[in-house]
């Protein structure tokens, strides 16, 4: 199948009057070449995975598209950076690398980008509609942004993503198409209790399986309650994209395509069916802990970015009480705003809570210690926590975190999960 593109596709190929866009277009058509695809989609955003620093190739890279005069042509928020941009001095790294990191930083705010650096942009007012076709990236954000929203993006890495902002075209491949969309696997959870499908603690577990068992599929969630939250479906979204690679997913009755499993079914039979059970997801549970210790070094909470309800929730359920060790809650400046405004900040902070924000405690050095033991309600801090920062990871629910950190200890409430 050979790439067709339009004649103002074509003239953008070489433009001398526009470089950075020429740039950007040769490369967003060279990925389409490699990938299939028989022509461009317009988009209509995107969300710019490439602003966290890896090396300065990365800085290099956006420094040329911005001297070639490149800007993006549809709105696009940024992911987190590498730096807490209020607070630089809590981030553990010389001077190359804070230097390095604010001129990544600075050069997408240049090509016009919005100084959003969140993981989570739904949350931040970036929620494009469905069926718009936009170029996401960072896996979580890809994962809700189709699943939970239904527009339509691929997995798009860095510098590509930045590239397809610039052209503001995409691929049309794969999670872009209709029929890339459709569900080849059922995860039949009718069998779970209403008791622990009513837990937040269940999602993140559950897509550790989905992650699992889904890989790069489609699948569809049959029998999990209509009225889930927005932050329950994060939740979900990130562990399947971080134990897997799942892009797209679909629950029926609650995600905008999947009005019941039906709608979504691929043609091609069969269709796999797994049936999960409470010892299933026990499994999957314990599976994001890789100690039993009872040591517990910091509490790790935003990974996606926290919200302002998980926020309230955590204030709510500490009630007034010191945390006896650190604890981390990254999230977004929006997130920040909202909960200045009551007081419910000044609150956390002075039980002990330290806001991360631009940034996360995973991708950037801020930990206090080369390693100990963390504890966390993310699937997604579960899986990476330990390559990236060397702790040793503890998994639990928002309520089991708070009492852990209260009692310096981990405490867990395991009889819930039986």
């Amino acid at each position: 199948m050979s790439l067709k593109l339009s004649d103002v596709e074509r003239t953008w190929l070489n433009d001398d009057t526009a470089p950075g866009r020429a740039m950007a277009m040769r490369l967003v058509v060279r990925a389409a070449e490699f990938l299939g695809a028989e022509r461009m989609v317009p988009i209509v955003s995107a969300h710019i995975d490439g602003c966290l620093y890896h090396g300065d190739g990365g800085v290099r890279f956006v420094e040329t598209l911005r001297g070639r005069g490149a800007t993006v042509s549809v709105p696009s928020t940024m992911n987190v950076g590498a730096l807490d941009l209020g607070n630089e001095e809590r981030v553990r790294a010389d001077a190359h690398f804070k230097a390095m990191a604010r001129r990544q930083m600075d050069a997408y705010l240049d090509l016009g980008c919005q100084p959003s650096w969140t993981c989570a942009p739904y949350q931040a007012g970036h929620r494009p509609g469905r069926g718009e076709q936009v170029a996401w990236g960072e896996s979580n954000a890809v994962a809700f942004v189709n699943s939970v929203l239904g527009a339509r993006t691929e997995r798009y890495g860095d510098l590509l993503d930045i590239c397809c902002a610039v052209a503001g075209r995409a691929p049309f491949v794969g999670l872009h198409r209709d029929e890339g969309r459709r569900a080849n696997m059922i995860l039949d959870v009718t069998g779970l209790s209403p008791r622990l499908k009513a837990m937040d603690a269940l999602y993140p577990a559950l897509g550790a399986i989905l992650g699992a068992e889904a890989g790069t599929s489609v699948a569809v969630i049959d029998g999990l309650p209509t009225d889930i939250s927005e932050d329950n479906l994060k939740a979900l979204g990130a562990a399947a994209a971080s134990k897997g690679a799942v892009g797209l997913f679909h629950v029926a009755g609650r995600t905008p395509e999947a009005p019941d499993v039906a709608a979504v079914l691929s043609d091609q039979l069969p269709v796999e069916v797994i049936t999960i059970t409470a010892a299933d997801i026990r499994a999957a549970r314990d599976s994001l802990s890789n100690t039993r210790a009872a040591r517990l070094d910091c509490l790790a909470l935003g990974s996606p970015h926290f919200s302002e309800a998980e926020t309230r929730r955590l204030a709510a359920l500490a009630g007034g009480r010191a945390f006896q060790i650190p604890v981390y809650i990254c999230t977004g400046r929006h997130t920040m705003d909202a909960i200045d405004e009551d007081g419910t900040r000044a609150q956390l902070e002075a039980q002990g809570v330290e806001f991360i924000v631009d940034t996360c405690v995973v991708v950037t050095p801020i930990l206090k210690d080369l390693g100990g033991v963390l504890m966390t309600n993310s699937g997604k801090f579960a899986h990476y926590a330990t390559p990236n920062t060397g702790y040793d990871v503890v998994f639990g629910s928002l309520e089991d975190c708070v009492c852990s950190a209260i009692a310096g200890r981990v405490e867990r409430a395991d009889a819930v999960w039986r």
